[in-house]
């Protein structure tokens, strides 16, 4: 059974990558979300869905600031390596797009997924003063 979300995300991503909205790109579009296969045997719940779309609304400000903060800070940066937990549940959708959100902002990115952590993020943050 397909999920209208999946569906949704799919033609998301298509439209983005092809940045096309012609009537033929619509219709190769369509009938490839409903020919990919289902890699997610959890059901994507709306509330998560709407949640997480909050969030990544949330994370585009995020992102110039952090960018204006590289750009405009002279101080060295630290790296640090921190998990984030997440269901090891979570629907396929929900973890491409909670990767997009953390990977969107300049000093974050998902190194990895664990199945008992969770996420393992690089981050970049400030040096404090000694």
């Amino acid at each position: 059974m397909i999920n209208i979300f999946d569906i949704v995300l799919r033609l998301t991503i298509w439209f983005l990558l092809t940045n096309d909205l012609s009537r033929a790109n619509i219709v190769i579009g369509v009938a490839i979300a409903f020919i990919l296969p289902s890699s997610s045997k959890v059901a994507l719940k709306l509330k998560d869905w709407f949640k997480l779309l909050g969030q990544l609304l949330l994370t585009i400000p995020q992102a110039y600031k952090e960018a204006l903060e590289l750009i405009l800070s002279r101080r060295p940066l630290e790296e640090s390596i921190e998990a984030q937990a997440v269901s090891p549940l979570r629907a396929s959708g929900l973890v491409f797009l909670d990767i997009f959100r953390i990977t969107l902002t300049p000093k974050t990115i998902v190194l990895r997924r664990d199945p008992v952590k969770g996420y393992i993020i690089h981050r970049l943050e400030r040096r404090s003063r000694q």
